[in-house]
């Protein structure tokens, strides 16, 4: 399996190559040159597979340049119990009395978010791949992030040899415990630097860092080698490619469903990569009918969906799903190179048009075939906090706010369209990253006020019963190590002082 750029770069990569560079050298993002075929029979097995089990097999398709003894040890050591329990991507049952709905819980790793699955695996990847391609350089990880793949990358690479991680994140951007997760963090090899802007200038800043072939050369000559923890680097998109096939399997082990029968997936969508892990899982053969991508109200991603026009030039919310608060979604690229066949330079000049202009619009048999697959919808927070409370309500069932824009978009969906397929909703993030949100959903509005963020932790994990997890629990008393703070125009600088010190 080789891989190719979404610009037309006529180079073809290993996949180690494609996870150590990050993105490809004409700015596009890598892409399998073929996407492989997973058979019902394939899947029928994964019943009896563990979640291990099931990523090397999944991961094996793709990383064909990885032995199986490689991946195997890299995903036992990835998915361990101590970091994740004793399973990684639980799959629950809403209601006992429901057999339609069910909930996908990716965050009981170390950082009580769905990144876990990828960037605890990403390391493993990325030393092997530099390993496996003769660098020496030092590989410097460039992340930037809404909230959670800061933490996780950092977590992730934390004291990994050979590697250092620089994460950018929006100084006003993110929750509190998500703060306090990434400038509390040890590990001789990290900084984080927060940035006056949103997620999109820091996006948009490392990009540039990536882009800006004088400073690679300058770097290389140093020692350093730039790569990304983002859902811009297939080694972060692969492994999430797999709990979507698990879950089926889950499914289909409960006897839940009947082998081949279509479901449903709602995925909270900010830079697209997650649900396009979904896309890709479907590609291969998994048994999907429709995969909801649900928005803020930063719904660039709906409005596209809905009219084939993607355009940022619009007001930019700060949301209780700080997550989500994106209007550029790095993602999408990948999907529409797809829908596109595969036109390279019809992609990059639609992606030229979008960093000048604003927008593009994508072509009407592009945009049939989208919507054949995708339904966008948002939610604002006001349905945000009311769906929060509902669900509580309904299935005694804590979620966080981004897995409630979820259950808000997918509930507007059901109804209008009469689906009735067994549904996934993914749930993104535990409850006690967004405290104050959560506790104003369930308590009603007002209660966080004058609380502190861990007050708030701790009433509701005994309203709830959750237990608080340990990434969050006792961060209000831990020494804040990262103070950097910068303007949107000073990343790059940033960047060379600290590998330079």
């Amino acid at each position: 399996m080789h891989f190719i750029s979404t610009r037309g770069d006529s180079a073809k990569y290993t996949s180690a190559m494609a996870i150590k560079q990050g993105i490809a050298p004409d700015g596009g993002l890598f892409v399998p040159e073929e996407i492989p075929s997973v058979s019902m029979d394939e899947i029928m097995q994964m019943t009896q597979e563990s979640y291990q089990e099931r990523a090397v097999r999944i991961l094996s398709l793709y990383l064909t340049d990885y032995t199986v003894d490689e991946l195997r040890e890299a995903v036992t050591a990835a998915y361990d119990e101590e970091k994740f329990g004793e399973q990684p991507a639980p799959l629950v049952q809403l209601n006992k009395y429901n057999e339609r709905e069910f909930i996908l819980e990716l965050w009981h790793g170390p950082t009580a978010a769905f990144k876990d699955m990828a960037l605890q695996l990403l390391p493993h990847l990325m030393t092997t791949a530099m390993r496996k391609t003769g660098e020496t350089s030092q590989v410097c990880i460039l992340t930037a992030t809404s909230g959670d793949t800061g933490k996780a990358a950092l977590e992730g690479f934390k004291n990994v040899e050979g590697t250092s991680v620089i994460v950018f994140y929006p100084s006003q951007g993110v929750s509190s415990a998500q703060r306090l997760q990434m400038v509390t963090q040890e590990g001789d090899n990290l900084h984080v630097v927060a940035v006056d802007g949103c997620f999109d200038d820091a996006q948009t800043g490392v990009k540039q860092i990536f882009g800006d072939a004088d400073l690679a050369a300058s770097l290389k000559d140093k020692g350093y080698l730039l790569s990304s923890a983002n859902s811009i680097n297939w080694g972060r998109l692969v492994p999430q490619i797999v709990y979507y096939f698990s879950a089926y399997a889950d499914l289909l082990q409960g006897e839940k469903i009947e082998a081949g029968e279509k479901i449903n997936i709602v995925v909270p969508t900010g830079n697209f990569g997650n649900i396009l892990a979904a896309w890709y899982a479907r590609s291969m053969g998994l048994p999907v009918n429709k995969l909801i991508c649900a928005s803020n109200k930063n719904k660039v991603l709906s409005d596209f969906m809905r009219k084939g026009v993607y355009d940022r030039r619009r007001e930019f919310y700060k949301t209780t799903s700080p997550s989500m608060d994106i209007l550029i979604s790095s993602n999408l690229e990948r999907l529409l190179f797809e829908l596109n066949g595969r036109n390279a330079a019809k992609l990059a000049g639609w992606m030229t048009q979008l960093q000048n202009e604003g927008f593009y619009e994508i072509d009407t048999p592009a945009l049939r075939q989208l919507q054949e697959v995708f339904v966008g919808g948002f939610a604002d927070d006001f349905g945000t906090s009311k769906t929060i409370r509902d669900v509580y309500d309904r299935c005694d069932h804590l979620i966080d706010t981004h897995t409630a824009v979820g259950f808000n978009v997918y509930s507007r969906y059901a109804g209008r369209s009469g689906d009735d397929s067994k549904v996934i909703y993914v749930s993104t993030a535990s409850p006690f990253k967004f405290a104050g949100a959560v506790g104003d959903a369930v308590y009603g509005q007002g209660y966080s006020k004058g609380r502190s963020e861990f007050t708030m932790i701790e009433e509701l994990a005994a309203e709830s019963g959750l237990e608080i997890p340990a990434t969050i629990a006792g961060l209000d008393k831990k020494t804040v190590l990262h103070d950097l703070q910068i303007v949107k125009e000073a990343m790059k600088e940033a960047v060379e002082k600290i590998l330079e010190a």
